[in-house]
């Protein structure tokens, strides 16, 4: 699919064609680009939970899978990583919470998508991993919550969302701060002119480190390598080539704090701002890279973004500002983070919301909005089409810093103007037989 020219945002929503075979579905999945598919299910009884599937069982699979653990109303089913280990104690970890022996553990995600009692599936996988697991998912039928960032590239996000509004399925994106009261409230007060009107946003958060370079290593009886490394460059292992504090600053494998941390923020400011169906116009950026070592993500940043309505956001890391999101009016700011909130004037902190004002919607438990939402097929608190928005901000502000030029960017065509060299940083090639 060409990046970097107009009209990339129609959204197909054909029909779903009837079930097939698992052993079809396993045969065909890994080259398929329209992929097949399997039937929904549309209702749920009173009684009946969600069958969940987790893919990535790592550290953050983990956490977020308690989530699921805890809600009644689901029931994970199945485990997948390529980590023999992990995925063992995983399981095992389900079965104790569940009190018998209901998990099954998979090292090919493509076995456990083919499962017709799997209703919904947790991505969190490497981010290279995100939006093929996503796409693998959405052709096999099934609701996804899926681990930010989205992709590598704005083309694997605009593939994500097409394929997600073509069958139907329920998205939830990981940036659960949006289930969260004061980031909530924080945005209210901004989208009802309490503090005026919107004139600046600073938005801050973690920078990505630097490393020394990764001799080869043996590949481990315990590790599917090949799968692990999947559609990245090939490369030899080494152990901590597959450690989060490491991978998380490799672009072949993530694009840094910059999206990885920062999206957090960026998502906020977006809901503030009411930019959930646009972005910034204007783009440009400074950043400081690496230049030796296996970490060659920014390890500082200053990004600046123009909006059409002319509100400004400035986007660095925490050594320049601190970290969450501030937003400043003609009357007043409201500064908010994780646990925190503040604002000027302070009476702020307890207004009151009157019924004719816009309230924004109301989630108090990420993966519980999520499991209500396959129950109701109505939209999460961070569907697809908002991902794909607060996503390309961070895209587009890796690509400023990495350019250092200006990118002038068309929201509504989503597409860079006038920069070809920009414009190909849209998109990246996969290994194969890997492809959107």
């Amino acid at each position: 699919m060409a990046m970097g020219e107009c009209g990339m945002t129609a959204k197909s929503r054909e029909d779903m064609p009837g079930r097939i075979s698992r052993r079809s579905f396993l045969k065909r999945a890994p080259f398929a680009a329209t992929g097949p598919l399997l039937l929904p299910r549309l209702a749920f009884g009173a009684n009946e939970r969600v069958a969940v599937g987790c893919i990535g069982v790592g550290p953050q699979g983990n956490g977020v899978m308690g989530g699921f653990l805890n809600d009644e109303r689901a029931r994970v089913v199945a485990v997948c990583d390529v980590n023999t280990s992990r995925r063992d104690a995983t399981c095992d970890r389900v079965k104790k919470h569940y009190g018998d022996a209901g998990c099954a553990a998979y090292r090919d995600f493509r076995e456990l998508l083919a499962r017709d009692d799997i209703d919904a599936v947790l991505i969190a996988s490497p981010d290279h991993w995100h939006v093929l697991h996503g796409l693998y998912a959405a052709r096999a039928g099934k609701d996804m919550y899926i681990e930010k960032p989205l992709g590598l590239s704005l083309a694997e996000a605009q593939a994500l969302r097409r394929e997600i509004h073509r069958y139907g399925r329920i998205f939830q994106f990981g940036t659960q701060q949006r289930s969260d009261r004061n980031f909530r409230f924080a945005c209210e007060l901004v989208r009802n002119r309490y503090i005026g009107e919107l004139k600046r946003i600073k938005v801050g958060a973690p920078a990505s480190h630097g490393s020394g370079n990764l001799s080869p290593m043996p590949v481990p009886d315990w590790l599917d390598y090949d799968l692990w490394l999947g559609p990245a460059p090939w490369a030899p292992y080494n152990e901590n080539r597959i450690v989060n504090d490491y991978w998380w600053h490799n672009t072949d494998y993530a694009l840094g704090f910059i999206s990885g941390w920062g999206i957090h923020h960026v998502d906020i400011a977006q809901w503030g701002c009411g930019a959930d169906d646009t972005g910034p116009i204007e783009i440009e950026g400074t950043g400081v890279f690496p230049s030796d070592g296996f970490c060659d993500c920014a390890t500082s940043w200053n990004v600046w973004c123009k909006y059409a309505n002319g509100v400004e956001m400035e986007f660095t890391d925490n050594a320049q500002l601190a970290q969450g999101v501030r937003f400043e009016g003609t009357e007043g700011w409201v500064y908010v983070r994780r646990g925190f909130i503040n604002a000027e004037p302070r009476s702020l902190l307890t207004k009151k919301l009157y019924p004719n004002d816009l309230h924004l919607y109301e989630s108090g438990n990420h993966v519980g909005n999520f499991v209500e939402c396959v129950r109701s097929r109505r939209d999460t608190v961070c569907p697809i089409d908002v991902a794909v928005r607060t996503d390309t901000v961070c895209q587009l502000s890796n690509i400023a810093t990495r350019t250092g030029r200006t990118i002038h960017w068309d929201p509504a065509k989503e597409c860079i103007v006038g920069d070809n060299e920009a414009s190909r940083m849209l998109a990246r090639a996969m290994r194969a037989p890997w492809h959107l």
